[in-house]
């Protein structure tokens, strides 16, 4: 059930990316959902596919590979839930390869403790700050986080900062989805790590989500992330594949 819960906010994320910059749209087929961003064509993370079941993956690969095509779209991925074959082989058939495989992670927040003090804001003006954040944070100095990020939608998730000595640091967005608090966009500037900033901003971020009326907390882990998170109470249940295809 948790898998699902998170499976349908991760359909909630990319709609709201697919309209959070220019040219961006969702191309919705019987079962599968696709979001295609033409501003960051050569990143497969805004370009991804989720699906409700292998069969209808299969049956849509051949519509999704010319409609990427037709954007042009030089990478996108496919969100494959670990243990579907069937899919996994027609993927490999079209021309995709493994690129990732991060941890489905889910928390629930009955069980949270209070969390511990931060230096932190909320807000929806601080949505260039987290896209500058992930820029610099993972190295993409072609500021594609901030090409993908241009035009999201006000009042579509919580945005969170902390800040060390007034400058901001690292950040997260929640995005509430029937009663699950996702998690997205986690980042730490590479000269405030190893303090504990994104732990406990989190922490405070889930404890306001419960607040709100959530119950659990969805996100998808690197293997990097997934020992942090792990720590603050969330289980992993099984790997999420991604599939790329890049031309």
């Amino acid at each position: 059930m948790a898998h699902e819960r998170m499976l349908k906010s991760m359909r909630a994320c990319f709609r709201v990316l697919a309209g959070s910059s220019e040219g961006g749209h969702v191309l919705d087929l019987d079962g599968v959902l696709a979001s295609v961003v033409p501003a960051v064509p050569e990143r497969s993370l805004p370009n991804s596919v989720v699906y409700e079941s292998q069969e209808s993956l299969v049956a849509a690969l051949p519509e999704l590979t010319r409609h990427y095509d037709d954007a042009g779209i030089d990478a996108w991925t496919v969100w494959t839930p670990e243990g579907d074959e069937h899919a996994v082989a027609a993927l490999r058939d079209a021309g995709h390869k493994l690129d990732a495989d991060p941890a489905a992670m889910t928390l629930h927040l009955s069980e949270l403790s209070e969390p511990p003090d931060v230096d932190y804001r909320t807000g929806d003006d601080l949505l260039p700050v987290l896209a500058s954040i992930n820029d610099r944070a993972y190295g993409h100095d072609d500021g594609s986080f901030t090409r993908m990020l241009a035009e999201h939608p006000p009042g579509v998730g919580r945005n969170y900062v902390a800040d060390v000595d007034g400058e901001a640091a690292a950040c997260l967005l929640i995005l509430p989805v029937d009663g699950d608090a996702s998690v997205y966009w986690v980042a730490t500037l590479p000269e405030a790590r190893g303090r504990g900033l994104a732990s406990r901003l989190l922490h405070r971020a889930i404890w306001d989500a419960r607040d709100a009326g959530c119950d659990i907390s969805t996100l998808q882990a690197t293997k990097l992330g997934e020992p942090v998170y792990a720590r603050l109470g969330y289980e992993s249940h099984g790997a999420l594949q991604m599939w790329e295809k890049r031309r």
